[in-house]
């Protein structure tokens, strides 16, 4: 093999590495315990694949993603608090199950994170869901309850590359509205790891629920979701 034949395959290589990234390397061991990394099959590796092909028509990525969110808000509520609930069947027997608390509230970082309302609302039917618009690091609207800090967030925001629209989320929900990190749960379908270390230094007890972690992440997913691309 020439010099030549040997550089081209050393790049091609790096190529592909780059753009498979280190998703197949990231587990949860390499996060705080409160990150959720979800676990990944054939279903969740085939979306993640359909959202990233530049060949994938609006249509059919509203579809995908629409069914990526829905599986990341899924996990995303097994981390809220359950209560012992017992139901009668209509067999007339004692089924002794679970509920989980009421008062949960959906916080939509606007504008991607409102492509995540349509799968929440499918799995909580009756949420309230308050918005945050940031541009550039300022918040320019924020709708949010009175007794928003007495409740269980699910934050919702889809790509983090720097986090730094997350952060700017956070820090307001903390500051100003006084809402504890330990009863936030953000709902994320992609990150960079250096953006999600980054939220995880600034906010330990924030509890994060990702689809997958990789170092390219698909900030095009906006864009494509509402057709501005």
């Amino acid at each position: 093999m020439t010099t030549v034949e040997n550089n081209i395959n050393h790049l091609a290589d790096n190529l592909s590495t780059e753009e498979n990234g280190m998703n197949d390397e990231i587990s949860d061991n390499q996060f705080p315990e409160n990150v959720h990394i979800m676990k990944t099959n054939n279903q969740l590796r085939e979306l993640h694949t359909l959202l990233r092909d530049r060949t994938t028509c609006r249509n059919d990525f509203k579809f995908y993603a629409d069914r990526l969110i829905r599986l990341t808000v899924e996990a995303a509520l097994d981390q809220l608090p359950y209560v012992p609930y017992d139901v009668i069947t209509p067999t007339g027997n004692c089924f002794q199950g679970l509920r989980h608390e009421k008062g949960t509230l959906c916080i939509s970082l606007m504008r991607s994170g409102e492509a995540m309302e349509k799968g929440i609302r499918e799995c909580c039917r009756s949420i309230r869901i308050g918005k945050i618009l940031i541009n550039e690091g300022h918040v320019i609207y924020a709708k949010l309850p009175s007794d928003v800090n007495r409740r269980r967030l699910l934050v919702a925001y889809p790509v983090i590359t720097t986090g730094s629209t997350v952060l700017t989320g956070l820090e307001v929900l903390i500051k100003e509205y006084q809402c504890k990190q330990s009863n936030m749960i953000l709902i994320t379908l992609f990150s960079t790891p250096d953006g999600l270390k980054h939220i995880c230094e600034l906010y330990p007890d924030l509890t994060i629920v990702i689809s997958e972690i990789n170092i390219v992440a698909p900030n095009h997913f906006g864009q494509k979701y509402f057709g501005t691309d």
